[in-house]
């Protein structure tokens, strides 16, 4: 049983400018007492072709976590520009939150994210060169997110890793999940395809199909699944992190 639930989570200032922090604010229920900290991470996925333009943009630490229903606000600075190829700025790419307790990971939140040029160019020409990233805009699909759940070992002990390799099912290192997850967002998996020229209009049968195959694999939609996802009240029996 995972003794940390991430309940709700809340982008916050969206759309905004290429350049302004990510704003998440994330609600999760501890059941009993941890003993260690939770570490929380905000990826950047900067390409589809390697791993080496993913960039952590925010990593931290919180705790001691109170029992309960716990609040905070997640802020990590906008991507460096300059570790992004020219071709991979504009257009869907994916940013994900990941939760980890005791360097074992049991939660993966994943949203798309629509980088688009504010003025108007001829599309045969593309846009400036170079690229004028005051005049990007950035949108998170924040209405479908995306997770997926790892069961840990709690405890700590030396058979979790053990454990987590059979339940991420060879899912070898943490860049090739993050590949295969902007692969999706800009549609070279059928299964979580997205038209960019149609934002977040993905097809019904497509959407019910990409719903069924998460539950095979512990991934699920947020929004489709109120145990997996359900609107907290602010403020209400709530403890600040």
């Amino acid at each position: 049983m995972a003794l940390v639930n991430v309940t709700n989570i809340v982008v916050l200032d969206n759309p905004t400018a290429f350049g302004n922090p990510f704003q998440f604010e994330i609600t999760f229920d501890c059941l009993q007492e941890l003993e260690d900290d939770i570490e929380w991470k905000v990826i950047y996925v900067g390409s589809p072709e390697t791993a080496t333009h993913d960039q952590v943009l925010d990593e931290i630490l919180v705790g001691p976590v109170p029992v309960g229903v716990n609040k905070f606000v997640l802020q990590a600075d906008a991507p460096d520009p300059s570790t992004i190829p020219n071709d991979n700025i504009l257009g869907v790419t994916v940013v994900l939150v990941t939760c980890s307790y005791k360097e074992q990971e049991f939660a993966r939140i994943g949203y798309y994210v629509n980088n688009e040029y504010a003025e108007p160019y001829d599309p045969e020409v593309g846009p400036p060169s170079p690229l004028d990233l005051n005049k990007v805009v950035r949108t998170i699909l924040a209405d479908k997110p995306r997770v997926t759940r790892f069961p840990i070992n709690w405890t700590g002990k030396v058979e979790q890793q053990q454990q987590q390799d059979q339940v991420t099912g060879g899912m070898a290192t943490e860049g090739e999940a993050n590949q295969q997850q902007y692969q999706q967002a800009s549609g070279d998996d059928d299964d979580m395809m997205m038209d960019e020229e149609d934002y977040g209009d993905e097809e019904e049968e497509e959407e019910e199909e990409d719903d069924d195959e998460g539950d095979e694999s512990g991934e699920v939609d947020l929004m489709q699944s109120s145990a997996a996802l359900s609107p907290v009240g602010r403020g209400t029996g709530s403890n600040a992190v």
